[in-house]
């Protein structure tokens, strides 16, 4: 289907384009959305008499989006989720989960999100204030406040956790190494193994004694 954009569409053109399209996209989302008009005769007559009109409406929304996205440029927005000891989450992070906790009436059709975020940790994800203004967040996902706040400062607390498990291990396999070899306990064995030489010995002089 050929189209007369109304708006910037990312990979398909700006403002007066008229291009071909698959007819579903067209259909299902840039023709309900304001986006476009079809290419035919009267909606292109109709396209050049408002022209001005359109982009002087598109850079009133441009300024106000831009003037939005300075606000929220860079920021980070923790997310509180439930993971294993590997840092995968049993459930996921979506573009809605996103959309909600950043605000501001930001919707989720805005993060660009091309699959939900599975993994703990620092996930950039931009975010389209317009077809033209473009900005990116950081989104802090953890399994606590506290470990959101390592994270932020930098640390990686899912090898650290890992890092911590391996020195308590190594720990616990030092003393049940050490338990096993007790020096005061083989000092004792050594001793009554003497002793009991000793008293072998002293039984063995007697014998010959008596003998003699």
């Amino acid at each position: 289907m050929q189209i007369v954009l109304l708006e910037r569409v990312e990979k398909l053109g700006t403002i007066g384009d008229v291009v071909t399209v698959k007819d579903g996209f067209a259909r299902n989302f840039l023709l309900p959305q304001g986006k476009a008009l079809r290419a035919n005769k009267a909606n292109i007559a109709r396209f050049e008499i408002e022209r001005e009109a359109i982009e002087k409406r598109n850079d009133e929304k441009r300024q106000a989006a831009d003037d939005a996205g300075k606000q929220l440029d860079g920021e980070t927005y923790m997310l509180i989720r439930q993971a294993g000891e590997n840092g995968h989450l049993y459930g996921s992070v979506s573009a809605r989960d996103i959309a909600e906790a950043i605000g501001n009436d930001v919707t989720r059709a805005q993060v660009v999100l091309n699959t939900p975020i599975k993994e703990v940790g620092l996930h950039d994800v931009r975010v389209n204030m317009h077809p033209e203004v473009f900005i990116t967040v950081a989104i802090n996902v953890a399994r606590t406040a506290e470990e959101g706040e390592r994270q932020a400062h930098g640390e990686d607390v899912i090898t650290s956790a890992i890092d911590q498990d391996r020195a308590a291990d190594a720990e616990v396999a030092d003393e049940q190494a050490a338990a096993m070899f007790d020096p005061e306990a083989e000092i004792e064995l050594e001793s009554s193994v003497a002793d009991d030489v000793d008293g072998d010995a002293t039984v063995e002089t007697e014998e010959t004694t008596k003998e003699d």
